[in-house]
């Protein structure tokens, strides 16, 4: 992306602080105005003292250091808001980018998490945007102090001597061409270096999250060798963003030290001729200090100008990532709903891959008790998740109580389905915290009286802290089973019409199993339930069971039609008590 392209889409961040950006720009003046005035002031001094001396008075004196002292004084309090108000809108727009960019990471689907890793998301909120605060702030700032030094400083010095002013001022753009390829070889190398600490965040964050399992494969070794592959490739790649800085700033020193050369011969030979006077030789020389500071903070700021446009960049390659779900104009909130819904020829594929479910026909009623069983990677668990939009359908359509999924509003519909997941995830907040997700803003009593529903209120009570006992990151505090009876509490609280178990008591032992699933009874009572079952005795009770594989619905039936048929889920049902 070209920086044109880049400021275009920045410069909307902008407009809630316009004001606080043109006072700054206007205090950045004041400060601008006193540094060009200081060689003149000089240069007046100068030439006063050669053409006469007795004019060279202590009234005259006084008038100058009280002019300066003035021009002093409004630089100081310039500088300050500019240090102050200026970095703080700065700040604001960070966190106004910070905000829009974690709400973009809410809105996306499944499928790009699925395609990106998560720490190089966090590295984007995060890190990517540290920058943007002094970008904010001195992006504006800096080149509009530079354009007035040049600017003025031409309009000023020309008057004394043409042919000295262009050639100093000719130096310029010579400068700016001649680091052209190091500022690309910059810009390439911060953004490598945002990506190469992403890995890293990413590596960090997958290996300290499965840390038991690197542990009880005494694999530490090995995971330190793979970071410190990371690390090193991060190193190279900062190794040669430092290269190209200091190319950079060879580069632009060798032009100053051209600049101070050119004003000293050629000025020189000009004040031997007679054609300048000796203030206005000196003039020139600090006036070359002036142009150079205001050059060379353009230098340094460049280094700044270019990680904050890397972390722009990286920024708006989320922002402008296509949300592939997404409510239609004209969606409906979905109200009083009664739970039955209808697959009507439902073809899903990801977008890389084959068929996973093909022509799928099937109608569940309101409260109906429904089991779906069938082979790894019959798409039982994608069956589900398209009820909630989670994903879309290829071709045909889902319905809920008759209304295509797609013509409803997400809010409206996920907020009337309750899912409990093999692989339950608990924030790191405390019980009442995690159970209280189900229905933001729930009384403490509410809480209870789902977690006594659930069956987890007498081992919550058991607890140091009770219901304000932290979990700890992912819940690891916590046993498979506890976790799992906070997260029906969750779904308890929530009280949807239609309830999703996918192999919700799969990974627990025989005695949590018991526990769980007396609860999950509870919470299917009066509910539209879909359950994805791996333990096949635990949905003999059920209404209806669905047999899923590659080619589509298999079988349906009760338990005891679909033993009598001794098909696919006989047999399954026989292995599996084997």
């Amino acid at each position: 992306m070209s920086s044109s392209y880049l400021i275009r889409r920045f410069a909307p961040y902008f407009k809630p602080y316009k004001g606080i950006l043109i006072f700054d720009l206007i205090c950045a003046s004041f400060t601008t105005v006193s540094d060009i005035v200081l060689p003149l002031l000089i240069r007046y001094i100068s030439n006063v003292v050669a053409a006469d001396f007795a004019e060279f008075t202590t009234d005259l004196i006084v008038k100058i250091v009280g002019i300066y002292l003035c021009l002093r004084a409004v630089d100081v309090v310039a500088n300050y808001y500019m240090q102050n108000t200026g970095h703080v809108m700065g700040a604001k727009i960070e966190t106004d980018m910070r905000r829009d960019l974690y709400e973009k990471c809410q809105n996306l689907s499944y499928s790009y998490y699925s395609e990106n890793k998560t720490g190089q998301l966090i590295s984007r909120i995060t890190s990517d945007l540290f920058d943007i605060t002094e970008f904010a702030h001195h992006c504006p700032e800096e080149y509009w102090i530079a354009s007035i030094k040049i600017i003025l400083g031409f309009v000023l010095l020309v008057r004394i001597d043409a042919l000295l002013t262009v050639l100093m001022f000719a130096i310029i753009p010579i400068m700016i061409a001649a680091t052209y390829t190091f500022r690309k070889k910059m810009r390439r190398a911060f953004k490598m270096q945002r990506s190469g600490l992403g890995e890293i965040n990413s590596h960090v964050e997958d290996s300290l999250l499965g840390i038991k399992v690197s542990k009880s494969f005494a694999n530490e070794e090995f995971e330190q060798a793979r970071f410190d592959v990371d690390n090193s490739r991060f190193l190279g790649v900062k190794a040669i963003g430092y290269k190209a800085m200091a190319g950079f700033r060879s580069v632009t020193r060798t032009f100053d030290g051209l600049m101070y050369i050119v004003v000293i011969l050629v000025g020189s030979f000009e004040l031997k001729n007679g054609r300048i006077t000796t203030g206005d030789f000196v003039a020139f020389m600090m006036y070359i200090g002036v142009l150079l500071e205001a050059v060379r903070r353009i230098v340094e700021f460049t280094e700044q100008f270019q990680r904050g446009m890397t972390g722009i960049e990286r920024f708006i390659e989320v922002m402008d990532e296509p949300i592939e779900i997404d409510d239609a104009p004209d969606a409906i909130d979905l109200k009083d709903i009664k739970g039955a819904i209808e697959f009507n020829d439902v073809t899903f594929r990801y977008s890389d891959s084959e068929e996973i479910l093909n022509k799928i026909n099937l109608s569940i009623k309101p409260g109906e008790n429904l089991a779906l069983v069938g082979p790894s990677g019959a798409g039982k668990t994608t069956f589900c998740n398209l009820i909630p939009r989670f994903y879309e359908v290829s071709e045909g359509s889902i319905k809920v109580d008759g209304y295509d999924i797609r013509q409803l509003t997400c809010k409206s519909l996920r907020s009337h389905i309750g899912m409990v997941q093999q692989d339950v995830y608990l924030f790191s907040d405390t019980i009442a915290g995690n159970i209280a997700y189900g229905k933001p803003g729930a009384t403490m009593e509410e809480i209870e009286q789902a977690a006594k529903l659930a069956g987890a209120d007498e081992f919550i009570r058991e607890m140091s802290d009770g219901y304000n006992t932290s979990v700890g990151e992912r819940g690891m505090k916590l046993s498979g089973g506890q976790k799992q009876r906070i997260s029906i509490a969750r779904v308890f609280l929530k009280n949807p019409p239609i309830l999703i178990l996918d192999e919700a008591t799969s990974a627990l032992d025989n005695e949590s199993e018991k526990l769980v699933q007396r609860s999950l009874a509870d919470l299917s009572k009066g509910r539209t339930t879909i359950t994805i079952a791996h333990r096949l005795t635990t949905i003999k009770s059920a209404d209806r069971i669905i047999v899923l594989n590659q080619d589509g619905i298999a079988e349906e039936g009760t338990h005891d039609e679909l033993m009598a048929k001794d098909g696919i889920y006989a047999n399954m049902y026989r292995m599996y008590q084997l």
